[in-house]
């Protein structure tokens, strides 16, 4: 069974967003702007990621 997973990019700056949001990036990995990272495809990154869309770029 392979796991699927999902790459994303952030594109906007998480100056002045909510710590939840803060923790959502980190959680994913993420620790800049225009960083790309590949993240499994779990329900625990996708609630992250669906959190915290307005700041990411998702790239299949």
């Amino acid at each position: 069974m392979s796991v699927k997973s999902i790459t994303i990019k952030q594109i906007k700056s998480a100056i002045g967003r909510h710590d939840s949001h803060h923790a959502c990036l980190k959680g994913l990995g993420i620790r800049r702007m225009h960083q790309t990272v590949t993240v499994a495809a779990t329900p625990e990154n996708l609630g992250m990621i669906n959190k915290i869309s307005y700041l990411l770029k998702i790239e299949d």
